[in-house]
């Protein structure tokens, strides 16, 4: 039996992140990133302006009593809190995510709320974690009855959305992607890993990792979060391309559809920026595959190459009015 206020040794983190522009047509400042990111009056929302503007909420619990997701269709049903966070990256990025963390094995019988209340983030199964099985089951998708953890996500996401601070006048049209994750716990002195990380259809991205037992789940969402805001910035941009008909269409016109990366997207790709240094080898991994930031700046040359062909013709023009 685990003592009181412990924890048990988890076995492992899941989590999701959902990623979408704020809905406001000016970025915040870091004094109003803080205020939309309050969600708890007695705790400060942590705000940082280097290398970039960065605030990060305090964390919310959520108590479930649920079954958990299982790629076999076990019943596992597991009590405990959810732990939920926000973050806003330049005053322009929003991101809402939750996870948790799960033993290998919980109590038979359910135990009273306090239980749960003092080992925030800790779900407890009851019985033996199938720990495979609800592996994938949470990447598939939590079905009805099931914990889930991207609907507790986008509840908060809607709530912030709906702050008053906001106008809800978007500078530009986009979408919003969710990062599902998923991290076991290695032994005998294994490091962390990257196992897999796959782009489904719909926004859905998934990861896989490994983590030593010394690494808290929160940090592992960090690298999730951080993640998953280059996966939709990466996202954004090629949808803005592919929308501005480069070679298709005149040239003021594809300009115009690529104003809005210039104007708030490109000064943001700053990788493993607000990453922790246990953890910030795994972006060297998908540098190399799917390989992130190759992708990016071919991408931001083929924009700033679009700008300087259409300012040739208004050189030659103001040339010719001397």
């Amino acid at each position: 039996m685990t003592a009181p206020g412990r924890s048990a040794r988890t076995v492992l983190a899941c989590g999701e992140v959902r990623t979408c522009l704020l809905p406001s047509f000016h970025a915040l400042d870091g004094r109003a990133a803080a205020q939309l990111l309050r969600l708890r009056a007695d705790e400060h929302v942590r705000v940082s302006e280097r290398p970039n503007l960065y605030a990060l909420s305090p964390e919310v619990l959520t108590g479930v009593d649920c079954r958990l997701p299982t790629a076999n269709g076990a019943k596992v049903r597991a009590v405990g809190t959810v732990i939920s966070r926000a973050a806003l990256t330049e005053g322009r990025l929003l991101q809402a995510g939750a996870y948790f963390s799960a033993p290998a094995v919980g109590p038979d019988v359910r135990r009273p709320w306090g239980h749960y209340l003092v080992r925030p983030g800790l779900v407890e199964p009851f019985g033996k974690l199938p720990e495979q099985a609800t592996l994938e089951g949470v990447l598939r998708g939590a079905g009805r009855g099931e914990l889930d953890l991207g609907a507790i996500a986008e509840d908060l996401l809607a709530q912030l959305v709906r702050h008053p601070l906001l106008d809800n006048k978007a500078p530009f049209k986009s979408r919003r992607t969710h990062l599902r994750w998923v991290a076991r716990r290695t032994t005998d002195g294994e490091g962390a890993s990257l196992r897999r990380f796959t782009l489904a259809e719909d926004g859905l991205r998934t990861m896989e990792l490994r983590l030593p037992e010394t690494i808290p789940a929160a940090t592992a969402a960090g690298l999730c979060e951080d993640l998953a805001l280059h996966d939709w910035l990466l996202t954004t941009v090629v949808h803005m391309l592919e929308n501005s008909r480069l070679g298709a269409a005149d040239g003021p016109s594809a300009v115009l559809a690529l104003r809005p990366a210039v104007d708030h997207l490109l000064h943001l790709w700053m990788p493993s920026a607000h990453v922790d240094p246990s953890l910030g080898h795994l972006w060297e991994v998908l540098e190399r595959e799917p390989g992130f930031s190759r992708q990016w700046q071919n991408l931001v040359q083929r924009i700033r190459d679009q700008l300087a062909v259409q300012a040739i013709p208004l050189l030659h023009q103001a040339l010719s009015t001397r």
